[in-house]
């Protein structure tokens, strides 16, 4: 059980976000009839939105709790790469974009029709070796700063020499959070926890029977990748963190599903935040498990502000 009597100051915690970032663009309009060309919806377009998505959600995030955050990517020489570059600035974000002029900056446009998602266009390419490197070598500069590494792998390229960049921080001395990503995991060993939801799970261990049976391949997971923890997001069913030591079940918090893009950014951006200013487990997972619960009730990559978390701590 928690033990916490009250939300900490998450304004003292340090966090280097690192991975792939992306653009989500939101075009919200009308449907009115169908198309005599095909049969699909027309969508009158009467609005349009811009939110960061990936690992830039996951740096929002963490801000828009008070924690001080540095955001490490790389973003194509082009107009949707600037956007990104001045909404991370809006949320008090430090933002190294690494230009790659041979790339497009990674761009998920989303149709919406009377609330609901229509269709979704996705523009992407990987970035280059040579801009890679240099990543590489600003991340070991960054190191110094902070007390957190996130590294939010969404599979797009940006996260290449990922197990360099653990085993700089682990020397370092830094806890280091993966959001991973596909069904190889062993370039995530030596990272303190990673955080898949269950379909992500299911990839790597294959089906379980039931919650025991599920427990013995997390565990095994996490013991074969020397992670210190490993937290299951299981949606309806809550979350649940194996550690050596045994395992910790929260239950959901959702008042309403309304929309679970980025829930998971949400979730490492917040239990992030509680280990740098010195939370245990227990309670990290705690009060990332209120966030996520309150950030599923909004469209699209939202955040959760300190305010909202402490209304619903309390």
């Amino acid at each position: 059980m928690n033990s916490l009597n009250g939300l900490p100051d998450l304004s003292k915690a340090r966090l280097l976000v690192v991975g792939d970032v992306m653009l989500d663009r939101y075009w919200f309009g009308d449907v009115s009839r169908i198309s005599p060309e095909a049969p699909v919806p027309v969508v009158k377009v009467e609005r349009s939105e811009e939110r960061p998505g990936g690992a830039a959600n996951v740096a929002r995030n963490a801000a828009a709790l008070g924690a001080r955050v540095a955001l490490l990517s790389v973003v194509g020489d082009d107009e949707a790469g600037a956007a990104l570059a001045a909404l991370m600035d809006a949320e008090q974000v430090r933002s190294s974009l690494h230009r790659d002029s041979a790339i497009s900056t990674t761009v998920k446009l989303r149709v919406i029709g009377r609330q609901q998602q229509l269709l979704r266009i996705d523009f992407e390419t990987s970035p280059s070796h040579e801009v890679l490197q240099a990543k590489l070598a600003e991340f070991e500069k960054l190191l110094a700063d902070c007390d957190v590494v996130v590294l939010s792998d969404y599979g797009k390229g940006g996260l290449t020499h990922i197990t360099e960049m653990i085993s700089l921080a682990r020397a370092a001395g830094k806890r280091i959070l993966v959001d991973p990503k596909g069904d190889d995991y062993t370039r995530y060993a030596g990272a303190t926890i990673i955080t898949p939801n269950r379909a992500e799970l299911k990839e790597v261990v294959g089906r379980w029977s039931n919650d025991e049976d599920m427990a013995l391949r997390a565990q095994r997971l996490r013991s074969e990748l020397g992670l210190d923890a490993l937290l299951v997001t299981r949606s309806e069913e809550g979350m649940s963190l194996y550690r050596e030591s045994g395992a910790f079940h929260e239950p959901a918090r959702a008042l309403e599903v309304f929309d679970v893009s980025g829930a998971g950014d949400t979730v490492i951006a917040t239990l992030a935040a509680m280990l740098a200013v010195g939370s245990i487990w227990e309670d990290a997972v705690h009060v990332a498990n209120l966030a996520g619960g309150i950030v599923v009730g909004k469209l699209g990559t939202a955040v959760v502000t300190r305010e909202e978390l402490n209304a619903a701590f309390n």
